[in-house]
């Protein structure tokens, strides 16, 4: 049983980490689906779409794929935008260990509210969530806004499917990572 779960486990995690990076998303699909999925954002939520107009810039992944058996991993590709504006390509990927067993897509968006956030995040060679900056994740509450804490915080990240904001996930341990291009 247990050469069993290692190589689901090892298949599980070159599906997720290698077979990306082989298959690159060209700019145009990363831009076209960066444009769906702030779409869906902009009509999932009006707070988050008000934050999003005050940001430096924001980092939109919209297919992040999440898997596991035993151990798991995701990946996703997505497009680094400031003042609506494309300025480059990144990968998020992350890995996991514990019981979890499926899979999952779901779309990302990290806003940066500062210029020394932005610039911490460009400067670093591989910027890891809750290493090299802490995200705070964006909930909504009553009459659906935002948090006022979360919402003075100089990085936000909103994680949604196309069903609404999710809830009790993380980003921390994700890296982020420029794609040559």
């Amino acid at each position: 049983m247990f050469w069993f779960k290692t190589v689901a486990a090892s298949l599980v995690l070159s599906v997720l980490m290698i077979s990306p990076a082989v298959e690159a998303a060209s700019r145009q699909e990363i831009d076209a689906k960066v444009k769906a999925a702030l779409d869906t954002f902009y009509e999932t939520t009006a707070a988050g779409r008000e934050l999003a107009g005050k940001s430096v810039a924001m980092l939109v992944f919209p297919d992040v794929v999440k898997a596991g058996f035993g151990i798991g991993g995701e990946y996703g590709e997505g497009a680094l935008l400031r003042n609506g504006r494309t300025s480059g390509y990144y990968s998020i990927a992350s890995a996991s260990i514990g019981f979890q067993f499926g899979a999952q897509v779901k779309s990302e968006i990290i806003l940066f509210m500062t210029s020394s956030a932005l610039n911490g995040f460009l400067s670093s060679d591989g910027w890891e969530a809750g290493v090299d900056g802490s995200v705070a994740l964006a909930t909504l509450g009553a009459g659906g806004e935002i948090d006022t804490q979360t919402a003075q915080q100089p990085i936000i990240g909103f994680i949604f499917s196309n069903k609404g904001l999710m809830y009790n996930l993380s980003l921390e341990g994700a890296k982020i990572s420029e794609i040559a291009r």
